[in-house]
This record gives C-alpha cells, structure tokens and sequence, in this order.
C-alpha cells in the first residue's frame, strides 16, 4: 500500500514540474525521506504549415547610387568615344564632324562648317536688275541625326544649324547706270554702292538625303542635297557720297531726279531684303568618314 502512495504522488509531482525535470525530487512520507531521480521530458511541438514565404528584400528601397553611377558612366564613355569622325565640303563651308552611333542605323552628329564659300554659289547674283558681287563669311555650327531607314548606303538626315553667315555685297552698274525699280540712275553720280547681308533665323532647320558607302571596314564616302530655311534678309546698303544729287537716264539724256546717291542706296537695299536671297540655302556636301 505503502508503494502504491509512493508512486501516485510522484506521478503527480513529476507532472506539474516538467521544467525542473532535469533536478531531483524529494518526497517525504510519515517522516521517511525518499528521493527519485526525474527523467526529461520531452515535448514535441507539431509545426503548422508555413502559408506565407517571408521575403527579406520586400518593401525595401535599394540604394540606386551604383546604378545611376554606371549608366552616367556608360553615357560619359559614348560621349568620349565617338563613332566615327568626317571632313566635309559644301555650301554651307569646309568643315568637319563627329558622330556618335545610337544603333545600326542611326547616328547623332555635331559638327560646324563655314569660310568664304561664296565661289560655289558663283560669286554673285541678281537683285532684279542689279548684280552684286559677293563675298561671305559663313559659321555654321550644327547639330543632327542620320538615319539609314533601309540598313543600307541611303541615309536621312535632319537636324539645326545655328548659322551667323555674313555676306559683303558690291553693287555693279551696267551701261552707267544702277536700274533699280525700272529707273536707270546715273553710276557717276551713285558712286559706289556696296552693303551687307544677313539672315534672320537664329536657329535653322535643315533637311538632306544622301548616300555613304564603305569603302573599307575604317573609311567611307558621303555625299548629301537637301535644304536649310534660313529665313528673311536683313540688308544694309550705303553708297559713296549719300547726299550727292542723282541724276537719272531716260536712253537720251540725264535729268534730275531729286533723289540723292543716299536715297538710291536705300532702294537698293529694300530690293535685297525683297530679293530674300538664299532664303533656302541649298545643302550640297561630298565627305569622306573614317570609323573606330
């Protein structure tokens, strides 16, 4: 009976000290001590099923700084590192420039041409009844794309020029005389009548079509025509002696017109800017390209 007491009560204690199984327990019955030993208890734990993966990197904002650093990178070392470098001549100078390939087809392009290159527009030309002799001065700085629409020889382009072409002009008289709105005035009593021109637009736009073949993998031709719009003409004209009183021929004789060497200077000047010469500059360039 005895035993039996023993062992319901250290069931009892065994079970409600499961933590402290590891330590003795003591149990004292009619003055008698007894110690038992308790074995560990082990509990076992049934995991439920996950039903949602953690993620460590949601909702979290990277540092981009590495990423912007290298597409700058990448966009400095274009930049740097052109495509392709070509001379050029044409109308609208001698020049050069560089390109920086966007793709397999198309090609930005800086580049400025300019001298005098009024020869190659014959070096004068007619304000109604008129010749002047031209001399130019011509910068033009440009900025464009070249599109191969086709992946081949044939090429697009557009761009803006951003032209400041200056043009000295000399009138000459024919007959001695300046005819000028249907009245002959007298070249002696003119003088000399010499002025100046420019266009007005500030920014031009421009389009050409042309051809560049390769030559070799490095070297390669172009040729382009197009047109520039360059706007209205400003012009200026003065004459050697503006108040000298000017004389005018109707085929038999010379008689007074009451007009000055100035006031003729004047209406040669409105029949320039009329004229708008080289409103559209013609585009016309041969080149030659070599690529890295």
């Amino acid at each position: 009976m005895k035993l039996i007491k023993l062992t319901a009560i250290s069931a009892a204690v065994l079970a409600s000290t499961a933590a402290l199984a590891a330590e003795p327990v003591i149990v004292v019955d009619n003055n008698a001590a007894v110690a038992y030993e308790a074995e560990p208890v082990a509990v076992a734990y049934e995991a439920e099923p996950a039903a949602y993966a953690y993620n460590a990197d949601a909702g979290v904002v990277r540092n981009t700084t590495g990423a912007v650093l290298g597409g700058t990178k990448t966009l400095f070392q274009t930049a740097i590192n052109p495509a392709s470098v070509s001379a050029e001549v044409g109308t609208l100078g001698y020049g050069a420039n560089i390109g920086w390939s966007i793709n397999d087809k198309t090609e930005l392009q800086a580049g400025w041409a300019g001298g005098d290159v009024a020869d190659l527009f014959g070096g004068d030309f007619d304000a109604n009844d008129v010749n002047y002799d031209v001399d130019s001065d011509f910068s033009n700085p440009y900025l464009g794309v070249q599109v191969r629409p086709m992946a081949n020889w044939f090429t697009v382009g557009a761009g803006i020029i951003v032209p400041d072409n200056d043009f000295d002009v000399t009138a000459n008289s024919e007959g001695g005389t300046y005819k000028i709105n249907d009245v002959s005035y007298n070249a002696d009593d003119v003088g000399t009548l010499q002025g100046t021109m420019e266009h007005r637009n500030k920014l031009a736009p421009y389009a050409t079509i042309g051809f560049r073949p390769n030559i070799t993998n490095n070297f390669g031709l172009f040729g382009e025509i197009g047109a520039a719009y360059m706007g209205k003409t400003d012009a200026t004209v003065n004459a050697t002696d503006p108040e000298n009183v000017v004389r005018v021929s109707n085929g038999v004789t010379d008689i007074p017109s009451g007009l000055t060497a100035g006031d003729v200077a004047n209406l040669a000047e409105q029949e320039l800017e009329d004229k708008d010469w080289l409103e559209w500059l013609p585009i016309v360039k041969v080149g030659a390209t070599y690529r890295f």
